[in-house]
């Protein structure tokens, strides 16, 4: 899974989530400095959060279900097959969130007897009809009515809401929304519309028989065995899911989707998509089956099911889900070919998602202290595609960017967690970021082929059924015959990471011809790590690479160099999961730059270069990797060199002839800032490129230029406008923009990306609000404001809403009675 947090318009949410943790830790330092409010509940500290036990092993579900899209009810009638899992027991205990019976009843082969049960409206206590022993299968009956709107459940930063069955704009009262049904099951929501044992360490094979409104399409897992029309003008689909996987990963869509058809060897793939983007299907998902092949060889695994299908669904209430065969996309998988042009953003959370189908669904985490192996090894997923089809450079700046996400929170926290206040609170970036780290740590460590050869052994020991972290271990110890206790212990049982001071010394006292490196580990904690790492020695651009250990608080190591090294290279393959003070010089820097060839040595140069303002940093003008080229050209803006003639030409000719559409939209913006108009032929030429990013840069230059007719610009470029473009027309909107131009704005706003930005865009949107008069429509603005807010988590909301607060009071004061009811309404 993707939490929506952690990967909703990607790098965006990151930087946002960073902003609102910023702004709430300020605001409780200030708190606390004023007073002291009631001690924290700490006692779930306490609370070891053990595998489920198993009492009941689920066997089969078999469903039949119907929907009343008039009161949002799922109508079920369920054949649930269990036997005890080793002790006799005469008794069942079942998740069944917020249902209404009708029948609870044994099956004695076509007959059915009434059994006794109690209900607290979240699960069901059943006394069976006798003892049964573990070669005894039983299966239940039941009749009964889902209600997930009416359900008190809630969500988390992860998963916004827990209802699990969820109806989306299921009257058709909104004519911009089509009419839709999907099933969230991640932690244990699925129980909200079918009957089960709603936890991670249980398996299940599947049928379910949908019947739905004879024009919509139908997703679950599996095959889809049949379909039959009945006579009310509805149609029943059976879907048939013949291998066992975790009730948390049942699935069920219905919906007006265009299907496009891909395949693997001899296995369907599909692309569910609305009418609107289904031309794109390929662009946005085509990439699938080179995927499937690509995981399956690294594993050793083939693709392990019967067939794999992605659907995208509206208001979904996370980032994505890899539910087996069936994996949920929400709706920023939505793309059209322009915003196609400057590469497919979803297609790591693509890589992510179809992962899972080995690591989280092939083989499950037993239980959710142990998601790491789920969600760690997804997360590590996308560095491999990434490496596999854009290079190491690519996957490297991705890696970086993980690294930094783990870094802005979440150091406290074991990897492996048994103890957490709720199990929603594990999806986070130590079991993510982290945790994709420290694979990458291990993979460098123990090498390619025993990694991925260590991952067979895991997949293939534990098919179908459940793992745990030791699981993991044990699978690396039997390939590479090492032990790795120290490593689990330390990385996946022990919180934090080193913090790392190096220092350089050559021809020390006593000791000619010798270099000294210092490595002082730094971190408050007191933990010392053991680290194993290379030191590359640069001398006449050539490296001697030394793999050593860092055992100690501070650790130095002597190398043999008869002239002056140019450059003492530590952890040459940038694999370390650390904070760093690399005290090297200007020289070794600039060594660096040209001897080093991983992404992190020449950016750490090109940080470097910048931070002292030396003149080398427009050497990543130049670079090979189109991020430090953009890098580069944002750290030179701000530089004494940001007017420099060949720097500017550099940029200019970027702007006119570079074919990668960011690194050209990067370029044209520098070139604004400059506020040159000579540059006004560059911008005339690029603002109507198949690029938004480059057009949405372009027009800025134009609209800076003739601010006069800048509204009309506006209005002539906003026929065709989404992401940069739609972001650089709507800021002269907010301000020149009439109540005609409502649609386009308030789509634009919907669709702004989440970062820090949208908190200012917000309060603009507002001030617009007060310029239309149609009620209607202000109510509609008001709705997606409430909407963006809702996107925040609770914790955090109290230090935000008052941005919120101040906006609505303006728009109130301003439209009168009737929209300040409407606000109190729905702003709570």
């Amino acid at each position: 899974m993707q939490p929506l947090l952690l990967r909703l318009k990607i790098l965006n949410m990151k930087k946002f989530l960073f902003l609102i943790t910023v702004i709430t830790t300020i605001a409780a330092m200030e708190t606390n400095c004023m007073a002291q409010g009631p001690a924290e509940d700490t006692s779930w500290k306490k609370v070891y959060r053990e595998s489920y036990p198993k009492i009941n092993d689920l066997v089969h579900t078999k469903l039949d279900v119907k929907f009343d899209y008039d009161k949002s009810y799922l109508y079920g009638k369920e054949w649930l097959t269990l036997k005890p899992h080793f002790y006799p027991t005469d008794s069942v205990l079942l998740d069944a969130k917020g249902m209404e019976f009708k029948e609870v009843a044994i099956m004695n082969g076509t007959s059915k007897s009434v059994l006794q049960y109690k209900y607290d409206g979240m699960q069901l206590n059943i006394k069976l009809n006798r003892l049964y022993t573990a070669d005894e299968k039983y299966t239940l009956y039941f009749d009964y009515v889902s209600k997930p709107n009416e359900l008190d459940a809630k969500g988390s930063a992860a998963i916004t809401e827990a209802k699990g069955l969820y109806f989306i704009n299921p009257k058709g009262e909104d004519k911009d929304k089509p009419t839709q049904i999907w099933t969230q099951g991640e932690t244990e929501a699925n129980s909200a519309w079918m009957i089960t044992i709603d936890k991670p360490n249980q398996k299940t094979t599947e049928e379910i028989y949908m019947t739905v409104p004879a024009k919509y399409v139908t997703l679950s897992n599996g095959l889809l065995i049949s379909q039959k029309k009945n006579a009310d003008g509805t149609r029943t689909d059976y879907w048939k899911m013949d291998l066992p996987h975790a009730p948390y990963l049942f699935f069920m869509g219905v919906g007006d989707y265009v299907i496009t058809k891909d395949k693997y060897k001899e296995k369907e793939v599909s692309y569910y998509l609305e009418k609107e983007y289904a031309p794109y299907a390929r662009k946005i998902f085509g990439n699938t089956p080179e995927m499937m092949k690509f995981f399956s060889e690294k594993t050793g695994v083939d693709f392990p099911w019967q067939k794999y299908a992605q659907i995208v669904g509206r208001d979904y209430v996370s980032g994505a889900m890899e539910n087996t065969t069936a994996t949920l996309h929400q709706e920023s998988a939505n793309q059209n070919a322009r915003e196609l042009v400057d590469g497919n953003d979803w297609e790591e959370t693509i890589a992510h998602e179809l992962f899972h189908q080995w690591f989280g669904d092939l083989v499950t985490a037993e239980s959710w202290s142990n998601i790491t192996v789920n969600e760690s090894f997804a997360n590590y997923s996308e560095y491999l595609w990434d490496e596999y089809k854009y290079g190491k450079d690519y996957a490297d700046a991705h890696h970086f960017q993980e690294m930094q996400g783990y870094l802005q929170g979440g150091e406290n926290k074991n990897l492996v967690r048994f103890f957490y206040e709720n199990k929603e609170d594990v999806f986070d970036q130590v079991s993510y970021n982290k945790g994709g780290c420290i694979l990458h740590m291990l993979r460098n460590y123990v090498g390619d082929d025993a990694f991925f050869k260590s991952l067979n052994n895991y997949l293939t020991t534990n098919k179908f059924k459940t793992g745990e972290a030791h699981q993991l271990r044990l699978a690396f110890e039997e390939v590479t015959g090492k032990d790795l206790n120290w490593f689990w212990n330390q990385w996946y049982y022990g919180s934090g990471h080193p913090k790392l001071k190096i220092n350089y010394e050559y021809n020390i006292q006593g000791m000619p011809g010798i270099s000294e490196v210092i490595i002082e580990q730094t971190q408050k904690s007191g933990k010392v790590f053991t680290l194993p790492i290379a030191i590359d020695v640069y001398t006449d651009g050539k490296a001697q690479r030394y793999n050593v250990w860092l055992k100690n608080k501070i650790d130095t190591f002597y190398f043999n160099t008869p002239v002056k090294p140019e450059l003492i290279n530590v952890d040459a393959d940038k694999m370390l999961l650390a904070e760093k003070t690399d005290n090297k010089s200007e020289e070794n820097f600039i060594a660096q730059y040209k001897y080093a060839k991983n992404y992190m040595d020449r950016k750490e140069a090109l940080d470097f270069f910048s931070k002292k303002s030396m003149p080398e940093i427009a050497k990543g003008l130049h670079d090979k990797f189109f991020k430090l080229r953009i890098s580069t050209m944002q750290k030179i803006g701000s530089s004494p060199y940001k007017k420099d003639p060949v720097v500017l030409g550099d940029i200019e000719e970027m702007a006119k002839t570079e074919r990668n559409k960011k690194v050209k939209a990067a370029a044209i913006s520098y070139l604004v800032k400059i506020g040159d108009a000579k540059y006004l032929p560059v911008y005339q030429a690029a603002v109507s490129d198949s690029s938004y990013s480059v057009a949405g840069a372009a027009f800025k230059g134009l609209a800076d230029l003739d601010t006069a007719n800048a509204y009309s610009l506006a209005k002539k470029y906003s026929v065709d406008a989404k992401g940069e473009l739609a972001n650089a027309i709507n800021k002269i909107l907010f301000e020149k923009g009439t109540e005609a131009d409502f649609d386009f704005i308030s789509e634009s706003f919907k669709n702004y990306p989440l970062s820090q930005e949208k908190l200012t865009v917000t309060a603009k949107y507002l001030e617009y609000l007060q310029k239309v008069s149609d009620i209607g429509k202000i109510k509609k603005g008001i709705d997606l404001v409430i909407k963006f807010r809702n996107i925040i988590p609770e914790p955090y909301r109290p230090y935000v809403d008052p941005t919120f607060k101040e906006g609505f009071e303006k728009l109130s004061a301003a439209k009168g009675k009737e929209v300040e009811e409407y606000i109190i309404s729905v702003f709570k």
